[in-house]
């Protein structure tokens, strides 16, 4: 009997779910069962065992039971997966910042996967690989009817071993191909510079479990460079596709005081969370300039929102992705694991990141500057007259920082815009402190 109902899985299944149906309202426990699909659990059953007889091959329970559970999960939101034991150990690798692979944030759209960012310092990144560019082929294989992890594990593979990517991008005409060479990607969430002796800048590039501590470390190495300390700084979330939902309280908690930094809600109790910031805000209050774009993602947006619900930062960029979603793992007894969205992000002052995203405080427009060509002839200037009076090193110093600023105009402009405004605010910060 115990044969007969493995191999016959639908019809014992179905058997049993009629036995329970036929027991009516009246019968005890009835509104309990009652609230089942009774008719597509049965349904279910009947499709169950017409692909174990009459499918033109043999399949195993487990492979259609899994397919079964993956489609389940596919109809419910991007972000909510099945996870086997080798996408299971993918995503913890993912969180501890060392894996095989390209170095690439996807997700699906329309059938196809869709570049969420790419991770400095990556073959992805290296290659030119941008955020919101549609992967319709990999190698010679189309991505469309393709499930996410099933695209993620072949554009994994060993380190050294090539890919061909077709992609779809907004500004080409036609598809072209890129081809990358797998790597070992160590992934180091955060770097670090000082911009000038005064103003630090920060990118972090995604969240992981030791992201808030690594930010903290790198703003006092700037601090030491520098004996008056920091007078501003600039976060760099563009292109940052999140991570660690605790990291990005870390990170936020880095230039606050007090107050709110997120809240979740959901269905369930455990899903209900509230974040708040602590002492001591590693700045002293310097100002503090956030770039992101639309890369920007979930973890990205929770730091944004919580700094500019807290009037603590100006955000600059662009309008971000609006990934304001929870995912929940909950591991298996098989080593697989459910990924299951879970409960909504809020920013402080109670707004939703979800389908929205974060409007920046100072939208930038996107353009490229170009080096305009010298003219012939122009205004005079006091260092072009002979026999002017010599200012020192001062007037070497101020040819220098103009030219790097005009490097930093054509090279990132974003960067460049973000720098001015910061110096402004250190400029009225400074005034208001005398």
């Amino acid at each position: 009997m115990k044969i007969m109902c493995k191999t016959l899985l639908g019809l014992c299944l179905g058997f049993a779910l009629g036995s329970q149906f036929a027991m009516g309202e009246d019968q005890p426990g009835s509104e309990d069962l009652n609230r089942l699909p009774l008719t597509e659990i049965r349904t279910f059953s009947e499709v169950f065992e017409k692909i174990k007889s009459d499918y033109v091959e043999p399949v195993e329970d487990s492979e259609l039971l899994e397919n079964a559970i993956r489609g389940m999960l596919s109809g419910l939101d991007p972000h909510s997966s099945f996870l086997d034991s080798h996408a299971y150990q993918d995503l913890q690798e993912g969180t501890s910042g060392e894996f095989g692979g390209l170095g690439i944030e996807v997700g699906m759209e329309d059938g196809f996967i869709k570049v969420i960012s790419p991770i400095d310092d990556t073959p992805a990144q290296r290659a030119g690989i941008k955020a919101g560019d549609l992967i319709i082929r990999i190698d010679d294989t189309p991505v469309k009817g393709m499930s996410l992890t099933d695209a993620v594990k072949k554009m994994r593979g060993k380190p050294g071993a090539p890919i061909v990517l077709t992609i779809v991008r907004e500004d080409k005409d036609k598809p072209f191909k890129v081809t990358l060479i797998r790597s070992v990607i160590k992934v180091r969430s955060v770097k670090s510079r000082m911009l000038s002796p005064e103003l630090g800048y920060v990118r972090i590039s995604n969240f992981q479990s030791h992201t808030g501590e690594d930010l903290r470390t790198a703003i006092s190495k700037m601090k030491q460079q520098n004996k008056d300390g920091i007078k501003g700084l600039i976060l760099d979330l563009r292109n940052n596709p999140g991570g660690v939902l605790n990291a990005a309280v870390e990170v936020s908690d880095t230039f606050l005081t007090d107050g709110l930094i997120v809240y979740t809600e959901g269905r369930v109790p455990d899903s209900s969370l509230k974040f708040n910031a602590k002492p001591v805000d590693m700045l002293n209050g310097a100002p503090v300039v956030v770039l992101v774009n639309g890369g920007s993602a979930s973890a990205s947006e929770i730091v944004a929102g919580a700094l500019q619900d807290q009037r603590r930062a100006v955000i600059v960029g662009y309008q971000t992705f609006g990934k304001g979603s929870v995912q929940t793992v909950l591991p298996m007894n098989n080593k697989s694991a459910l990924k299951l969205t879970t409960a909504r992000y809020y920013t402080p002052s109670g707004r939703s990141i979800q389908a929205e995203g974060i409007t920046p405080d100072i939208v930038l427009d996107k353009l490229k500057v170009t080096t305009a060509e010298p003219l012939v002839s122009g205004p005079i200037k006091e260092s072009q007259l002979s026999g002017h009076l010599k200012n020192g090193d001062g007037e070497e110093h101020a040819a220098s920082s103009e030219e790097k600023s005009e490097s930093l105009a054509t090279t990132d402009y974003e960067l460049y815009e973000a720098l001015n405004l910061l110096k402004g605010m250190t400029i009225l910060q400074a005034y208001k402190q005398r």
